[in-house]
């Protein structure tokens, strides 16, 4: 995508660390946007330059005359493209090779919707999910479950695993965990417990999980971004829900479990902004940052939006909350680059070599003669 394939291993991962923290901003600034006025900044633009100055554009064109004789002979299309890569060094004719063979193994239409077919309602339930549990509980229990979603994704791709970055190590647990331990200080910060188990943390917890089941059988399908037309396949998405799933509107609607009112100009401007850039941009950016770091990469770029989301509140709406939102923010921050830091360097796993460290130490220990 985007003509990046000559990008080495750790530019790809600089580079979908940043698209995701894009992404978070995006996802941020769109919830800030849905809860907050709208503010209007008049833009001015500068007037054309006087006429003083000369235009190379209107200048007259001038008439060359060839001659017809082919004094060179040109070379044929056929052997155009081995000619280029024999002029090549022999790492540059690695790179074009494998950027050939991605352009042939570069999935069709056809191949795309069908694609999209198997994930449609995957990606649909899963949504439908998380929005089912902020709807039924607070939306602090409903992050903190949905934070586990790190954890599915860090197993499913241990069991499928689409690269050699997707490997089991204890490092990558101990980010995941560390991340989750975060992600509860922070929803602390602004929590009000209920007296029994509420039914949106089952439909939080079921968020997560299929959330998790898409991005890595997403990625095991498709191990690289230059195979799949991201923007094309959740166009395809986006089709194959309203053709599926039209009949759930008018259910919801006469049942009276969610009924249809018609939005008016400010909420459909709202709409489509939101639509646009904190739905369908972002997810294309998001999906697109996946393919360059890896699936735990992506999942935990989610919830740094939870520490994120309520900064934002404090800038800008002056909410206070305690201690514990400041302390979890920080182990939140420290799992995602921990994890963006073992994915690079994939045999690498300091937990479990602290591990055998201790384990080497008090086994002398227990065998030195007294």
């Amino acid at each position: 995508m985007f003509g990046l394939h000559g990008l080495s291993k750790v530019k790809r991962l600089i580079l979908g660390i940043c698209v995701l923290l894009v992404v978070d901003l995006i996802w941020v600034a769109s919830s800030e946007l849905t809860e907050s006025e709208p503010q209007y900044v008049p833009a001015k633009f500068d007037d054309k330059a006087s006429g003083t100055e000369s235009d190379d554009s209107t200048s007259l064109s001038r008439s060359v005359r060839f001659s017809k004789v082919n004094e060179v002979r040109q070379l044929s299309e056929a052997y155009a493209e081995e000619a280029l890569i024999a002029r090549l060094s022999y790492s540059a004719s690695l790179r074009a090779e494998e950027s050939r063979l991605r352009a042939m193994s570069k999935l069709t239409v056809k191949q795309v919707a069908k694609l999209a077919l198997l994930f449609c309602l995957l990606w649909f339930v899963g949504n439908f999910s998380y929005q089912e549990a902020l709807k039924d509980t607070e939306a602090g229990i409903v992050n903190v479950l949905s934070s586990t979603s790190g954890l599915f994704t860090l197993i499913c791709a241990a069991i499928y695993p689409s690269s050699s970055a997707d490997r089991f190590t204890l490092s990558k647990l101990s980010a995941v965990l560390l991340s989750f331990g975060g992600i509860v200080m922070v929803s602390l910060a602004d929590l009000r417990f209920e007296d029994q188990i509420p039914v949106g943390a089952l439909w939080a917890l079921c968020g997560s999980m299929l959330y998790a089941l898409y991005l890595v059988s997403l990625r095991r399908r498709v191990d690289h971004e230059d195979k799949l037309d991201i923007t094309m396949f959740f166009g395809f998405v986006g089709l194959l829900c309203v053709l599926l799933l039209w009949p759930g509107f008018f259910v919801l609607h006469f049942s009276g479990s969610e009924v249809f009112v018609m939005p008016d100009s400010r909420q459909w401007l709202f709409i489509a902004i939101n639509g646009l850039v904190g739905t369908v941009l972002s997810e294309v950016l998001w999906l697109w940052g996946c393919f360059l770091t890896s699936s735990l990469i992506a999942t935990l770029a989610l919830s740094l939006t939870i520490p994120l989301t309520m900064m934002a509140d404090v800038l800008w709406k002056g909410v206070n909350y305690n201690w514990l939102f400041y302390v979890g923010s920080i182990p939140v921050f420290i799992a995602f680059f921990a994890v963006s830091l073992l994915t690079h360097y994939e045999t690498w796993d300091p937990v479990l070599l602290c591990f055998k460290k201790i384990l080497h130490c008090f086994c002398r220990r227990r065998l030195l003669p007294r």
